[in-house]
């Protein structure tokens, strides 16, 4: 299949974040053409059977970390690898972070990891990152959100490495308000974790299999009350990546009731896993940060996210592999944090809320696609089958039932976090830009045409942001 001409999709229910019903799908020249009723489209054209299948817009994946160093661990995967991932899961756009090495400015990490889209299989976009402020950051700010880096990522925790002081996050924010774009905040407060693992560590337990016990719920939720302060002192937006309490997630919902544009983040793994796994065989492939939270934390972070609660649901993929965890099991505090999960994050969600607790498809479609479309400045190129979008369409079989093993996937590493779990629904077709890219399980284009997408302001008073 190429790209250039048309295609029709067809036979399927066409899943919005905002419309369902029996439609085909016409591709032109890489875009959406038209959504048309069955059976009424051109003769003659190439064609994907969605037959008893859910067509939906590919996913979009607000939180990866591609080629990611962190200390003396680099992510085991490029662009390459992880957009394939990505892809055989339904993603069909990534948007990477562009951390800054030590001795790196905010503006050269960007330049270095947008350098890396070409590598590609689907598109990706940027977060932008700031650790410390000084006099050159205004006009660094200006300048992403010129170049389409409409938001920026500060954490309120790793000191000495990318920890950002709250001067650094109310100016960051500021400027970001003025221009359009919206601060991203890793929220876990420093001096409560250093606190607890220091106390952790003098009576032995600061190995993976504690990892859960060494950055408490309260940190999290201490340092989103903070973050939240500020952003409501200042009246600026704020995103909350990967939100692990139930007290986090209702902070950002208080917060919305006072008028403040505050967005929750969850990811796969907390929504899924909970801190049982930290007492298996492989604690170590279950550190990542927050870490996974008790069961009864789990089951009310997904009453939130039924309740219509949290806007986006990421991966916060960051492909180590055993070996590297490995390496320092005995100290968490100098471990390499993060688990896999570009590849899993639609399906698990899809097989835990869909279909086992009823959440209707169009959220799905909501949180996965198109919220983190709009959230990046992305919709409707993104997350949308309007006429003129992106062509990035999923063939979603929903009754398929499979078991996650690790051989079957195809991240850059040697284990999935969700290794053994049961899931229905799965990946049929993917299209990339009108190309077939992936059917039943195969990569049918490997041509690396991936793209680095140019945000727009999300901030403009003369065009209202429809908030989720």
């Amino acid at each position: 299949m190429t790209g250039g001409g048309e295609l029709l999709v067809r036979g399927g229910t066409v899943v919005t974040d905002s419309w369902s019903a029996p439609a085909d799908v016409l591709v032109r020249d890489g875009r959406i053409a038209a959504l048309i009723e069955p059976g009424t489209g051109p003769r003659g054209l190439d064609e994907v059977d969605a037959a008893g299948k859910l067509v939906m817009p590919g996913g979009v994946d607000p939180h990866c970390h591609v080629g990611f160093t962190s200390g003396a661990y680099t992510t085991r995967d490029g662009y390459f690898q992880a957009t394939a991932a990505a892809v055989f899961g339904g993603t069909t756009t990534i948007v990477d972070f562009a951390i800054p090495r030590p001795g790196e400015s905010p503006a050269e990490a960007v330049e270095r990891q947008r350098a890396k889209a070409g590598q590609g299989v689907c598109d990706s976009a940027l977060h932008a990152c700031v650790t410390d402020w000084d006099e050159t950051i205004p006009d660094q700010l200006r300048s992403f959100v010129a170049d389409g880096v409409v938001t920026v990522k500060m954490f309120t925790t790793y000191r000495g490495e990318t920890m950002a002081d709250e001067d650094t996050i109310l100016r960051v924010m500021t400027h970001l308000r003025d221009l359009g774009g919206m601060a991203v905040i890793h929220c876990e407060s420093n001096h409560i974790i250093e606190d607890v693992q220091h106390q952790c560590a003098g009576g032995g337990h600061i190995g993976a299999g504690d990892h859960h016990r060494t950055r408490p719920e309260l940190a999290e939720d201490a340092a989103v009350a903070g973050v939240l302060a500020i952003a409501e002192s200042v009246r600026a937006p704020v995103y909350f990546v990967h939100q692990s309490t139930p007290a986090a997630v209702d902070q950002v919902v208080r917060a919305r009731g006072r008028g403040i544009r505050a967005f929750t983040e969850a990811v796969t793994h907390h929504l899924v896993l909970d801190e049982s796994k930290y007492a298996e065989a492989h604690p170590e492939r279950f550190v990542c940060c927050p870490p996974l939270r008790s069961a009864a934390t789990v089951r009310e972070l997904g009453v939130r996210l039924m309740a219509g609660e949290v806007t986006t649901v990421g991966s916060d993929h960051c492909c180590y592999d055993t070996a590297q965890k490995l390496e320092r099991k005995d100290d968490v505090r100098h471990m390499p944090n993060g688990l896999p999960g570009v590849e899993t994050r639609m399906p698990v969600l899809f097989s835990e809320f869909v279909v086992r607790r009823g959440l209707p498809a169009q959220r799905f479609v909501a949180m996965t696609s198109a919220n983190p479309a709009r959230l990046n400045g992305l919709y409707p190129r993104k997350g949308s089958l309007m006429p003129g979008a992106d062509a990035d369409i999923v063939v979603w079989d929903p009754a398929a039932v499979r078991t996650v093993d690790n051989t079957d996937l195809h991240m850059a590493t040697d284990y999935s976090p969700f290794d053994g779990l049961a899931v229905t629904g799965a990946v049929s077709t993917v299209l990339v830009g009108g190309r077939v890219v992936v059917h039943q399980g195969e990569l049918l284009d490997v041509t690396p045409r991936g793209r680095h997408l140019r945000a727009s302001q999300l901030w403009r008073p003369e065009v209202p942001f429809l908030a989720v």
